[in-house]
């Protein structure tokens, strides 16, 4: 799910979902990529609802183009959302939760960043980073009891892949279908609310991986 599209486009739909569950909320504009805007963001979110003990890492952008034909801002734009966005909001996300004594990060990546893809060199380099640095930062703060965690996707019923050729691709995917964002959510709260897991990388293709 792009989450930045999501809450800029479509607030009500975060407003609605809340109030279905009776949950405390609020539906807060952030740039991830600038960290002013990730500071004043956790500001506000502190100050309303206390400390943080989850966080879900779900921006994200994609621009597909070969790397000899990739423009240098398009580069820089995907590397800053993906990649430093998330590192910016880990980093304030783990101050808020070492104040709780413990909490769990779950940074969304890809199937593409663990296999590749012909025309995203960039994006898979941006989804594979947040590999590495959840791994890392897993050994960091394991001794605070924050975990970190990552869900890879595949193919998902989103915005950021109406415009695939879904019939062509479900014959590479042993399930032989796309999955759905909610799939994505229950991956995500399995992580979240598992105690002895950090590090891991949980993927969820439908099977692509084995094919591909």
């Amino acid at each position: 799910m792009n989450s930045q599209k999501y809450t800029k486009k479509k607030p009500h739909k975060l407003w609605s979902t809340a109030f279905i569950f009776h949950a405390n909320h609020l539906a807060l504009r952030c740039d991830v990529a600038k960290e002013q805007d990730v500071q004043d963001t956790f500001q506000e979110i502190e100050k309303n609802l206390g400390h943080v003990k989850y966080l879900i890492n779900a921006a994200g952008i994609n621009r597909d183009a070969l790397l000899l034909r990739s423009k240098t801002e398009d580069m820089v734009s995907q590397l800053h959302t993906n990649l430093l966005g998330t590192m910016l909001t880990c980093k304030a996300g783990v101050k808020s939760m070492m104040q709780h004594h413990g909490g769990a990060i779950v940074n969304i990546g890809s199937i593409v960043g663990q296999k590749g893809n012909s025309g995203q060199s960039i994006y898979s380099a941006s989804k594979e980073g947040l590999v590495g640095f959840s791994r890392s930062l897993a050994k960091e703060v394991g001794q605070k009891k924050i975990r970190i965690n990552v869900v890879a996707p595949g193919f998902i019923h989103t915005d950021m892949t109406s415009s695939l050729k879904e019939d062509q691709l479900n014959k590479m995917i042993p399930l032989g279908r796309f999955g759905e964002a909610s799939e994505v959510a229950q991956a995500v709260l399995f992580l979240l609310e598992s105690p002895y897991i950090t590090g891991h990388v949980l993927v969820m293709d439908g099977g692509l991986q084995l094919l591909i």
